[in-house]
């Protein structure tokens, strides 16, 4: 089974949402507002969990093409503060 035939076609430019989940919501904000630099991103605020424990938010950007997506991607997952990233 060969994965590229797995993979979406996704139209450049185009808007796209990352929803990130952790502890902290500043850090997480703060996380988002670097991996999307030097471009604008549109932060809305999501659920908590019951406890309170968890955060989300929800980063919308306009993406230009594919390897803006997945820096964007990496850079959110390897941020300490994140904890899920969808």
């Amino acid at each position: 089974m060969n994965l590229q035939d797995h993979r979406p076609h996704i139209v450049y430019p185009c808007i796209w949402s990352y929803k990130v989940i952790g502890e902290e919501a500043d850090l997480l904000r703060q996380a988002i507002l670097q991996a999307c630099a030097p471009h604008p991103v549109k932060i809305t605020v999501g659920r908590s969990s019951r406890g309170g424990r968890y955060h989300s938010l929800e980063a919308t950007i306009e993406i230009g093409d594919e390897q803006t997506r997945l820096t964007i991607f990496e850079r959110l997952k390897n941020h300490p503060a994140v904890k899920i990233l969808l």
